[in-house]
């Protein structure tokens, strides 16, 4: 008589969607406190590695609605860390930079991030923590089958 089965392996997609839902929340909680979320750094990384680009572009590449978009880069706006050259409005196209204050900001998020990283893969050689990130990134980054794959925005 055989052993009854034991429970199967843990699914890796799993592991991970329960995992990035509990890492997003504890890191969205501490970014609140300066009044940022992480589709605010997500546009601020983006604007800050192509100063100028357009609204429709930074909300292609953040895969978020255009109008989403706009209500993000508004709030960064309010919070002084994004200004705005040109004119806006409907067929006009104005040019978004980062401030300094916003380059503060997404170097702190950054720290958040970095803080994290350390409280969760601390205990990781360099070597495994390397391989760790690698295999992260080549999942994220592997063609979607519908060729909708969207890399990495922050970090």
């Amino acid at each position: 008589m055989s052993a009854p089965p034991g429970p199967p392996a843990p699914s890796p997609t799993f592991l991970i969607i329960a995992l990035g839902r509990r890492l997003r929340e504890r890191v969205e909680r501490t970014l609140r406190t300066r009044g940022m979320s992480m589709r605010h750094l997500s546009a601020l990384g983006h604007l800050g590695g192509d100063p100028g680009v357009s609204y429709s572009e930074l909300a292609r590449r953040a895969g978020v609605t255009a109008q989403s978009m706009q209500a993000t880069l508004r709030q960064l706006e309010e919070l002084g860390a994004v200004d705005r050259e040109g004119p806006a409005g409907r067929g006009n196209t104005a040019r978004l930079h980062v401030t300094e204050h916003g380059q503060e900001l997404a170097a702190w998020a950054r720290s958040v991030l970095e803080e994290t990283d350390r409280e969760l893969f601390g205990h990781l050689g360099e070597a495994e923590r390397a391989g760790l990130t690698g295999g992260l990134l080549t999942a994220f980054t592997a063609p979607e089958r519908d060729g909708a794959g969207n890399g990495p925005t922050a970090g």
